[in-house]
């Protein structure tokens, strides 16, 4: 089989290996699609908040078919179509230091053909998705629902602001319609703009004409503020800006986090936003779980840009890089 591996001093090379056997409570899985975004350059770059070991196979974002099952599996069999867990450890309950092991970074990803996985690390997919599309789910999806579900409940008629154009937006921008939710975004161009409102905003921002786009959203609120806001993009000032007394802010990652970076935040501006700010590791096991109930019941499909085939990971990876895509970047097997 083929696996691309993190070489040090050799940044990203393919390597001709042998099949893995599955252990005790370990599955096989033939890996059918992947997903790059973001998160990937980071690893790349080495400038990722997790270690990554060396030579590990990159990729946290895979679906496949199971192919072989070690002794003592009872969760999957051959045949199934299963999805990879972002953290196979973190199974349910808050984010633990002990359950911080992430595929792609501590242990072997899924820019493979073929990757050994903990029983516990897979989860199904819905039936009504093809494996490119269920390859959108595993880190971006499972991001925004953690964003949307952990925190207050998200009731009919309560507004939600989402950042950007990037997956993790675009993923909450449509669970939070499901929810009955009146939806703000931001965007870069009035291109992105009608491809927001076509996807159901109800109002699109542009940061570039309002850089103070705060401003925009209390208009637009009535200087109440927004219920939550999801934010994967920054500035985070902003953010607390907009947010309304006893609302929430999910802080989805700070190193993309706009021309702010990770800039210390006035606690004045903490204290006087009277909002909670909520730190978002993407998801446990039982995320990914309700997920995907949702997705079934109302046949949710991702918003895909491009599908590059396996022998072509650095030039999606480039596409990443590019910042001109809208939506989930699929590797196909």
């Amino acid at each position: 089989m083929k696996s691309y591996r993190l070489d040090p001093g050799h940044g990203l090379t393919v390597h001709d290996e042998d099949e893995p056997k599955p252990g005790r409570g370990q599955v096989l899985v033939g890996i059918r699609a992947a997903s790059v975004g973001f998160r990937d350059l980071m690893v790349l770059a080495g400038n990722y908040p997790l270690p990554i070991a060396p030579g590990v196979v990159p990729g946290c974002e895979g679906v496949g078919e199971v192919v072989a099952v070690g002794e003592d599996v009872t969760r999957v069999r051959p045949g199934d179509r299963v999805a990879a867990t972002v953290f196979p450890r973190w199974l349910d309950g808050p984010f633990r230091r002990e359950n911080a092991a992430q595929l792609g970074t501590m242990v072997d990803g899924v820019l493979t053909e073929l990757a050994l996985l903990s029983e516990d690390g897979v989860v199904g997919i819905p039936e009504h998705l093809s494996y490119q599309e269920a390859a959108a789910l595993p880190l971006a999806a499972v991001t925004a629902w953690n964003s949307l579900t952990s925190g207050n409940e998200l009731r009919p008629g309560a507004t939600v602001l989402t950042l950007g154009s990037g997956a993790v937006s675009l993923f909450a921008l449509q669970l939070a319609k499901l929810a009955g939710a009146e939806v703000i975004a931001t965007t870069s161009s009035d291109a992105k703009a009608e491809r927001l409102k076509a996807l159901g905003a109800d109002e699109v921002i542009n940061y570039r004409e309002h850089p103070n786009w705060s401003e925009r959203v209390r208009a637009l609120t009535g200087e109440r503020g927004v219920d939550l806001v999801v934010d994967p993009s920054g500035p985070l000032s902003e953010s607390l800006r907009s947010v309304a007394a006893s609302g929430e802010v999910a802080f989805v990652g700070y190193t993309l986090s706009g021309a702010e970076g990770a800039q210390p935040i006035d606690p004045g501006l903490l204290f006087m936003a009277g909002a909670t700010l909520r730190r978002i590791a993407t998801g446990s096991r039982a995320h990914f779980l309700e997920l995907n109930q949702a997705v079934r019941v109302h046949r949710l499909r991702p918003v895909i840009d491009r599908v590059f085939p396996f022998d072509r990971v650095p030039d999606a990876l480039e596409h990443c890089r590019s910042g001109r895509g809208f939506g989930k970047i699929i590797i196909a097997n």
